[in-house]
């Protein structure tokens, strides 16, 4: 009878320049958290306007926008962007920044770079 091994992987797989980048779908089995994590991420990339945020935030000459500018391009009302900004943030993807009633919004390329990663080869 064959034994069937895994090679035992750490959460975080490094990367070729030897830092530690993140858990990968495709290299081995993931551990519960890594996997939650990832999902949260995932999750909230499923959503047509969601992307359009984060595409608008990419795009932004300032590298942010304030939540009071996505009502127009987005035809949708403010509640609903507060909603998906919130959806966003809480997976990490957005990070707000409170000036007076306000609040700009910026991306987090590191936790995108890593959800990338965690689906390459």
């Amino acid at each position: 009878m064959g034994d069937c091994i895994l090679a035992q992987r750490s959460a975080a797989d490094v990367v070729t320049d030897g830092t530690e980048c993140c858990a990968s779908v495709l290299a081995a089995p993931l551990a519960a958290g890594d996997a939650d994590s990832l999902a949260r991420g995932f999750h909230a990339l499923g959503d047509p306007v969601r992307l359009r945020v984060l595409s608008m935030l990419a795009a932004a000459p300032s590298g942010e926008i304030c939540v009071c500018d996505f009502v127009g391009p987005l035809g949708k009302t403010q509640g609903t962007i507060s909603h998906h900004l919130k959806v966003l943030g809480e997976a990490g993807l957005v990070h707000g920044d409170r000036r007076g009633k306000w609040v700009w919004y910026s991306l987090d390329r590191d936790r995108l770079t890593a959800l990338k990663a965690a689906i390459e080869a």
